[in-house]
C-alpha cells in the first residue's frame, strides 16, 4: 500500500522536522498516560471487587442454607443435613465443597471488659484457606467434629479489646433456657481480614461446641456452606440447589431454605458494582484525553507537512490517499503510545503488587494496601479500544487536508 508506505517515511523522519517533533511527543505521552491510568484504575477496582467479594465469601461461602425461621429470628434455628442430601448437593458439578457448622452467641469476659460474640463451631471438613490466609497470629486449632477442644479462633479486633493474646485463657458466659453456662476456652490464633462487621462478631470453634450449648440433637446444625467452582457461575448453581431444597422440610420439620452470597449481604455487593460506574467514566475521560491530544497533534503534523501535501496532489494523489497517510501516521504515534502506556501501567501494577507500596486505611477500605489484579483480556482490549476509537476521531480533522491547494501549498514556507 501506498499510503502505509508514505506514513512509515514520514514517521521515520520524524527526527528531522523541529516543529513536529513536540507535537508526536506530547501526543504519544498523552496516549500513554491515559493508557496507563485506564490499566491502573481497571486493575485496582478488579483486586479490591475480588478481594472484597473472597473475604465476605471466607465468612459465608458462595450459598447458604439453613432453616427459614433463622431468617426470622436472632435466636439459633436448628437445622438437620442429612448425609443423603449432602451427598447429593457434592454430586452437582458446579459444587466444589459442602460443610455443614454450628452457632451460637455468647459473650467474652476478661478481668477487665467483656464482649459478645457470635460462637461458630467447624469441623475437620471446614475449608480453612480463608482463615489460614488472614492468620494473624498463633495457629488455626485442629477444629473437630466429634469433640470439644475449647480451642478458640478470635478476630484481631476481639483480641484488642479484650487485650488478649495467644495461649490466653478467657471465660465465655453463654446465657439460655433461664440458666447462665460459663467455658473457659484458650486462645489458639488470632485472624485479621479488616471486615469490621465479622472481625468484630465472630470467633470459630470445635463444631460440638455450640451444639451442646444450644441443646441440639447430634443430627442437627445450623445450616450448610456451599462453595461453587466458579463464582461467575453462582446463579446457576444457586437455582439447582434452591430447587432441590427450598420449602422441603427436614425430619424436625424445619423448612429449607438457600441463599447466594449477594443474597446475604448485598449492601456489600451493591457497593461494590457501583464501582463499575467510577471506571466507565475514567475510561471515558481517558480516551477522551488521548483523543484530544492525538487531534491536536495532527493538525500540527499536517500544518507542518503543507508543502508535502501539495506536493503529492500536484503529482495526482486523491483527497482520501492524502488522508489515509496521515491516519496510517497517526495509527504508527498512537501504537507508540500504547506501548509506553502499557510499560508504565504494567509495572506500576506489578510494583504494588510485590511491595504494596500504595497503602490504605482498613478501617475504611477494608484492606491495608491498595489490591491489584492484571487482568490480559481486560489489557488487550483497552489497547484495542484505544487504538480504534482514537483513530476514528481523527478522522473529521484529517478532512482538513482538503482544504490545502497545491498552487499554494508549494509557496508555502
Amino acid at each position: 500500500m501506498v499510503t502505509l508506505f508514505i506514513a512509515k517515511r514520514i514517521f521515520g523522519q520524524e527526527g528531522e522536522h523541529d516543529v513536529s517533533i513536540p507535537a508526536i511527543r506530547i501526543a504519544t505521552v498523552g496516549v500513554a498516560i491515559g493508557l496507563a491510568v485506564m490499566i491502573i484504575t481497571v486493575s485496582v477496582v478488579l483486586g479490591f471487587k475480588h478481594t472484597i467479594r473472597d473475604k465476605v465469601v471466607g465468612f459465608g461461602s458462595h450459598i447458604r442454607i439453613e432453616s427459614f425461621m433463622a431468617q426470622q429470628t436472632a435466636s439459633p434455628v436448628p437445622i438437620c443435613i442429612s448425609d443423603t442430601l449432602a451427598r447429593e448437593l457434592k454430586k452437582m458439578p458446579e459444587i466444589s465443597h459442602v460443610e455443614r457448622y454450628t452457632l451460637t452467641q455468647g459473650i467474652l469476659k476478661t478481668d477487665a471488659d467483656f464482649l459478645g460474640v457470635a460462637f461458630k463451631g467447624i469441623g475437620a471438613d471446614y475449608d480453612l484457606h480463608f482463615l489460614q490466609q488472614n492468620l494473624k497470629a498463633g495457629k488455626i486449632p485442629q477444629f473437630s467434629t466429634e469433640k470439644s477442644s475449647y480451642q478458640l479462633l478470635i478476630s484481631g479486633t476481639m483480641a484488642d479489646k479484650l487485650h488478649l493474646k495467644v495461649n490466653d485463657r478467657v471465660y465465655a458466659y453463654f446465657i439460655g433456657n433461664e440458666n447462665v453456662r460459663a467455658r473457659k476456652f484458650t486462645i489458639a490464633g488470632i485472624y485479621e481480614t479488616h471486615m469490621n462487621q465479622f472481625d468484630q462478631a465472630l470467633c470459630f470453634t470445635d463444631y460440638p461446641t455450640p451444639l451442646k450449648l444450644n441443646g441440639w440433637e447430634k443430627d442437627q446444625c445450623s445450616g450448610a456452606e456451599i462453595l461453587v467452582h466458579d463464582f461467575d457461575h453462582l446463579d446457576a448453581a444457586a437455582k439447582k440447589v434452591q430447587l432441590l431444597v427450598n420449602h422441603d422440610c427436614d425430619r424436625y420439620g424445619e423448612t429449607f431454605t438457600a441463599q447466594t452470597i449477594h443474597d446475604l449481604y448485598p449492601q456489600i455487593f451493591t457497593w461494590l458494582d457501583l464501582l463499575d460506574i467510577n471506571v466507565w467514566i475514567i475510561l471515558a475521560l481517558m480516551i477522551c484525553v488521548a483523543g484530544f491530544t492525538m487531534i491536536s497533534g495532527l493538525l500540527i503534523i499536517i500544518l507542518e507537512r503543507t508543502q508535502m501535501i501539495g506536493l503529492l496532489k500536484a503529482l495526482g494523489a486523491r483527497n482520501s490517499m492524502v488522508r489515509h497517510t496521515f491516519l496510517w501516521f497517526a495509527a504508527f504515534i498512537i501504537s507508540q503510545g500504547l506501548l509506553l502506556g502499557d510499560i508504565i501501567g504494567i509495572g506500576l501494577v506489578l510494583l504494588q503488587q510485590q511491595t504494596g507500596f500504595i497503602s490504605l486505611d482498613p478501617s475504611s477500605y477494608y484492606v491495608d494496601t491498595a489490591p491489584m489484579e492484571l487482568n490480559i483480556p481486560i489489557i488487550l482490549l483497552l489497547n484495542v479500544c484505544t487504538l480504534l476509537i482514537s483513530v476514528f476521531v481523527l478522522i473529521a480533522p484529517s478532512f482538513f487536508i482538503s482544504h490545502i491547494s497545491p498552487a499554494r501549498s508549494m509557496r508555502y514556507e
